[in-house]
Order: structure tokens, then sequence, then C-alpha cells
């Protein structure tokens, strides 16, 4: 198989690459990090540093490849819309550009499911349910406006499946869980409403077999959007204090109430707009959203039309995060 990943120097791209590698592919990957594309390319794996928003060599990355995985994206809970809307809508358009031209088989979409937050609690959310009036932020309202363009082009003929994968952890992850660990190591982890909400997360391994399950996946299922987790929601408090008692650490919290840790953030937020700094503020409204209200995702239709169930646990997940945070020095 002669396949393209874009975001291939990102957490999950990298896994998907050295997972396709290593079972004898042909695999070509786009970023922006090019230490890590050295990496990749002593492995075998052919490395394109290429920006999204290129539309020329992002149309050329995609001759002579069979399949591609989207996973590249701008992802945070700050920045200018912009520079969102380059990454994730024109870098979409782009990639969608290149598959058309050069004819390949299918298109594996990676969208999220920050676009169903609208800052209140919600559980077992399917791929039908409502989306918000008004996205949750900039990254979520470029994620939705791209997943517009992979349906156009799914209606245009494109073979193309999409996955919702959240909050994706494991070894190598360098935003959820170690952003957590930085907060908590400072005493100053928001612990809102006593972190009761409930938090989906997804192994990496688990996110990677979804992704190869999209390709063997029956043509009745193009088209559609599947949520991937790993299908154990967890209260955030203990999954905080599972992690830290593998690394045998203190819990170092701060206890805020919902209501006082929004109105926190939206001083820093209005402070940094002032300042007119691109630094994300320590705190901000879609963090205390995320940490304090519930989010948990049905996964049935994977499960049912893609085949899909997670085969390493939140447990065993946290296991090996936790032995490769504690191997590696560079936190």
């Amino acid at each position: 198989m002669r396949a393209l990943i874009t975001g291939g120097t990102g957490f999950l791209g990298q896994r998907l690459a050295k997972t396709l590698a290593a079972q004898g592919h042909d695999v070509t990957v786009t970023g922006r990090n090019p230490a890590i594309g050295r990496q990749l390319e002593s492995e075998g794996i052919r490395f394109c540093q290429v920006e999204l928003s290129d539309s020329a060599r992002m149309i050329d990355a995609c001759a002579d490849r069979e399949y591609v995985f989207h996973c590249g994206a701008l992802s945070a809970p700050w920045g200018a819309y912009e520079e969102f809307y380059k990454s994730n809508v024109l870098g979409t358009q782009n990639v969608i550009a290149g598959c058309r031209k050069h004819g390949v088989r299918r298109l594996v979409h990676v969208s999220t499911p920050s676009i169903y937050f609208d800052y209140s609690d919600r559980f077992h959310i399917n791929e039908t349910a409502l989306l918000p009036r008004k996205p949750a932020n900039a990254y979520a309202q470029t994620k939705r406006l791209a997943e517009e363009a992979v349906d156009e082009a799914y209606q245009s003929g494109l073979a193309v499946i999409t996955i919702r994968p959240r909050a994706i952890f494991g070894p190598g992850d360098q935003t959820i869980l170690p952003r957590l660990l930085a907060a908590n190591s400072q005493g100053r982890l928001p612990l809102i409403d006593g972190g009761q909400a409930w938090i989906d997360l997804t192994y990496v391994d688990n996110v990677v077999d979804a992704l190869l399950l999209c390709l063997t996946a029956p043509a009745s299922v193009l088209g559609q959007k599947f949520n991937i987790t790993n299908g154990e929601p967890r209260r955030l408090v203990d999954l905080l204090q599972s992690l830290l008692g593998k690394l045998e650490l203190p819990l170092r919290s701060k206890a805020l109430s919902y209501r006082t840790a929004y109105a926190i953030a939206s001083l820093m937020e209005l402070s940094a707009r002032i300042r007119r700094t691109s630094r994300e503020p320590l705190l901000t409204r879609y963090t205390v959203g995320v940490l304090g209200k519930s989010q948990t995702l049905d996964i049935s239709a994977a499960t049912a039309q893609l085949g899909y169930t997670p085969r390493v646990s939140i447990e065993e997940g946290l296991e090996a995060f936790a032995h490769w945070w504690r191997e590696t020095d560079d936190h």
C-alpha cells in the first residue's frame, strides 16, 4: 500500500506512520517538524516538510499515493482565527484537491469531537447530535468547516471516511497529560467543582486501529463520521489520581468553582487580547469548559460499522504513558 499521512510529525501521525511502515507499506508523511522528519526517514519513511496551506506542494504530495490519512491540523485552545483557518480549512481543501487530481482511492479524515462542545454537560453524544450554533473556539469552528469541505468532496465522488477521536493520549503525547502534569507540578492544577466531570480519553494505538479499519471498511460507510474513544468515561479526579499514583506524585490542585474558574479565564483572555499577545493565557474558557463539564461519546456506530474495539484500556494506557514519562528527560 502507498500511503500519505499529513501531520506525520505530530503525535498521532507519527504513530500511524511507524505502524504502517512496520507492516511493510510505502509511507510518505508531511509535517512541520524537520527533526522528527529526519527521525522518521531513518526508519524508512519518506518525509516532506510541507505546510498544509501550501496548495501546490500539498497537491503534489498526493501523487502516486493510493490512500491518504489527513491527520494534520492546528489544534490549540487559543490563537488567531486566521492561522486555524489556513491550516484546518485551506489545508483540508488542498488535501482534497490532491486526492482528486491524483486519483486517491480513499481519504481518511481526522476531525474532532470539539465540534460538539457547547459548555454544558453532554453524555453519550452520537454522530447525528445537533452541533452548537456557536462553536466553542477557532479550532472547533475551523474543524467544522473542514468537515463541510469533506462532505462536499464526498458528494462529488471522493471516497472518504471521517473519524472524531477524543482526547488522544499515550507515550509521546506532548499536550493533554503533559499540560496537566506541568500545572500539577506548579501547584495550580485547576480542579473545577472537585474534578467530578466525566471525561472520555482515547489511547493513541486505539485511534491507529480505527484509522486502519477505515481503509478496509465497506463502501456503504463512505461519507460517514465515527466517534472514537476508549469507551471508558472516567471522572477527571479519578483519572488524575490514577496517573499521579503511577508516577508517585502528589495531587497539587487548586480547588475552584466552575463559575470562578470561567470568570478568571475570561479576564485572562481579555488581558491577552488587550496586550495583543499571541501567548496562550494560563487559563482559557475552553480549558475550563473541558475540565469542568462532562462530555462522553457514543461509539456504537464505530463498533457496529467499522468493527472498532478498543484493545488498550485506560489503565494500560496510563501505565504506558507513565513509563515513558519516567524515561523521558525533556520535561
